[in-house]
């Protein structure tokens, strides 16, 4: 398989990822009401995160250079599926600005409002939560303004 089918393939996948999300989240908020939906995903959302933060308790409490390299390391396409910027990496802390998510474009792209997409991207966004407290550090997530076409920042220090 060529480098161009099977990115096209990567990114097809993390957009039916989105797509799955937004009919699981839809389903619970049928049954439960949508507190109570986001309250259901986010729990097991947040489980998975802490599994793949196993592999980043290593740089806990403090080596975010470390951590940095890991974290960007592991993101598809060699980091060009999120295109993240570190805005700040020293001893006090990883800053990481992020231009693009597929689950948010799928999002977008099934028609989703505004506030509908800040909904899912609540519930996806608390992997990184996950990810990171369970790896031992203090973590921050915003999407500044509000809203479903800004970045996302994140912030992590220790604990």
């Amino acid at each position: 398989m060529n480098e161009a089918k099977l990115r096209e393939e990567l990114y097809s996948a993390n957009e039916n990822r989105g797509i799955i999300y937004k009919l699981i989240f839809d389903a619970m908020v049928d049954e439960f009401g949508k507190e109570k939906a986001k309250e259901v995903m986010k729990r097991g959302i947040y489980k998975r995160g802490e599994q793949i933060g196993e592999a980043f308790k290593q740089f806990a409490p403090g080596d975010f250079k470390g951590l940095r390299d890991a974290f960007l390391g592991g993101i598809p396409d060699e980091s060009k599926m999120f295109a993240p910027t570190v805005t700040r990496c020293d001893e006090g802390g990883l800053d990481i600005e992020f231009e693009n998510c597929p689950l948010k474009n799928s999002w977008i792209k099934m028609g989703l409002s505004d506030e509908e997409c800040a909904d899912m991207c609540e519930v996806a966004g608390i992997i990184d939560y996950g990810t990171f407290q369970g790896a031992g550090f203090h973590f921050e997530m915003t999407a500044l303004p509000e809203g479903s076409k800004d970045k996302c920042y994140l912030k992590v220090r220790t604990k």
